[in-house]
């Protein structure tokens, strides 16, 4: 029978879409998605907004547990709302087209259900509520024209990452159609934050809010509470996030059939170092100059260099000349533009109150100069970078980024991603543990039980188990 509408179509598809219709090309790259953001989430548990947030939640009663805190636990959608944050706290986390962070509203949130089910979960289970969540996001950002540039007025995750977080718990508790509506419906009146709180500390609680509000949305529809029946029909409904919505109705779903994911045909960006997704071109372009001026000149000193021009797209949130926070460095083509140049790289640790006061960094911030040239348009799947270094001697070295390697079109290596794993949860976590979820990931789509996963990811090298301090303090 033909779906009445386009909220029908999707509320049918996140009802019946089943493992069977998860495509080897689908599990791989949602293996690597989970992978990357149990990393960077891991790595985010070190930060201050995570540690405030967390603060903030521990007011309530305990259930799902909170990564990188043996010993703590929350209710799963204080769970979910920490564990959201600290993937997007760096802005280390999964970035795709059109542009969202798709995986940090849907993995926390999906993860801190799961734990509370009295059945737990298989792994090809939680990967299929985990990929529908990704599905669903893809497709709504699909019905508009304006989704597939740099945002300019509302966060992303926070308009398709809540809606994402509703469709993924809703699959996992096994929810009808009807029930599977209702939770987009109650998910949407949770939708939206602005790009004014960009390059600031209320960023990371966009991803946080997306994957609570999107578990909140799915329990109250589980307990009867209903929202509007077409909300992905209308103007008024998830239409007031975009001038130019235009929805259409997803492909009906029978056990039989086969069915065409977004994230067969769009992969997914996963990036070398915490910073916005624009940065990565600016990196590359830079350290691909440095490397043509230091091979002319190997005893050169970077203080000759007498100015720096990038081409970039205009885009106003990450055109931050002089930032005095991370978040604001993390937002700047001017400073990841320099400490690429003077560093060769940039990292982890580049974004530290140490490197970021360096006298050498604050004189090069002040010879970078943007330019926005017409053909440079402001989309991460069109955008370039062009640098041109002129030195005191009049010497000019130049270098373009069209592709940077982490982006889809040159996706990272699976040894790359694991790496990157690696270096990101062994702050936090031993190297057994480490290797532990490695492995878990991996064998997901085969693991009849994945409650190790969410185990591993409570664990702390640094701090001991709660139980265990009081047991030395009685000893």
């Amino acid at each position: 029978m033909p779906l009445g509408s386009f909220t029908e179509s999707f509320g049918a598809a996140v009802s019946c879409l089943s493992t069977s219709h998860l495509t080897d090309e689908v599990i791989r790259r949602s293996k690597r998605m989970i992978l990357d953001t149990l990393g960077v989430g891991l790595l985010g548990t070190s930060t201050p907004v995570f540690n405030t947030v967390l603060q903030c939640s521990q007011q309530a009663l305990e259930n799902s547990k909170v990564w990188g805190r043996p010993g703590l636990s929350l209710p799963p959608q204080y769970a979910a709302f920490v564990n959201g944050v600290a993937v997007h706290s760096m802005d280390f986390d999964d970035t795709w087209h059109p542009a969202t962070h798709p995986s940090g509203a849907v993995l926390p949130a999906v993860l801190a259900l799961a734990e509370t089910l009295p059945v737990k979960p298989s792994g090809l289970e939680l990967l299929l509520a985990f990929s529908v969540g990704i599905e669903v996001q893809g497709r709504l950002l699909r019905f508009s024209k304006e989704a597939h540039n740099i945002p300019k007025r509302f966060h992303p995750p926070a308009v398709v990452g809540v809606m994402g977080s509703a469709a993924a718990t809703a699959k996992l508790l096994g929810l009808p159609a009807a029930q599977s509506i209702a939770a987009l419906a109650i998910a949407c009146s949770s939708a939206g934050a602005p790009m004014a709180n960009a390059a600031t500390q209320t960023k990371p609680l966009h991803m946080g809010n997306a994957a609570r509000g999107g578990l909140e949305a799915t329990q109250l529809a589980l307990l009867g509470l209903e929202g509007n029946a077409q909300i992905l029909d209308l103007e008024s409904g998830f239409g007031a996030f975009y001038p130019d919505y235009v929805p259409h109705p997803l492909a009906e779903v029978t056990p039989t059939s086969r069915y065409r994911w977004v994230l067969e045909d769009q992969n997914i960006a996963q990036k070398r170092f915490p910073a916005h997704l624009g940065m990565h071109w600016v990196a590359d372009a830079a350290i691909e100059a440095r490397a043509k001026f230091l091979d002319k000149c190997p005893n050169a000193d970077l203080s000759q260099i007498k100015k720096i021009t990038l081409r970039v797209p205009t885009s106003r949130y990450v055109d931050c000349p002089l930032p005095v926070s991370e978040h604001q460095a993390r937002h700047s083509f001017q400073f990841n533009c320099c400490t690429a140049l003077l560093d060769g790289e940039v990292t982890v640790e580049s974004f530290s109150k140490s490197q970021m006061i360096r006298s050498a960094l604050k004189e090069m911030l002040l010879k970078v100069q943007l330019e926005n040239p017409q053909d440079n348009h402001s989309s991460f799947e069109k955008m370039y970078c062009e640098i041109a270094v002129e030195t005191t001697q009049g010497e000019m070295f130049t270098a373009r980024c069209n592709t940077f390697y982490g982006h889809w079109r040159k996706p990272l290596s699976h040894v790359d991603l694991v790496r990157k794993f690696r270096a990101n949860a062994s702050t936090v976590l031993s190297a057994e543990v480490v290797e532990g979820i490695i492995y878990t990931v991996d064998h997901l789509d085969t693991n009849q039980d994945c409650s190790m996963l969410w185990s591993y990811m409570h664990f702390n090298k640094h701090m001991m188990d709660r139980n265990e301090r009081r047991s030395s303090a009685l000893a």
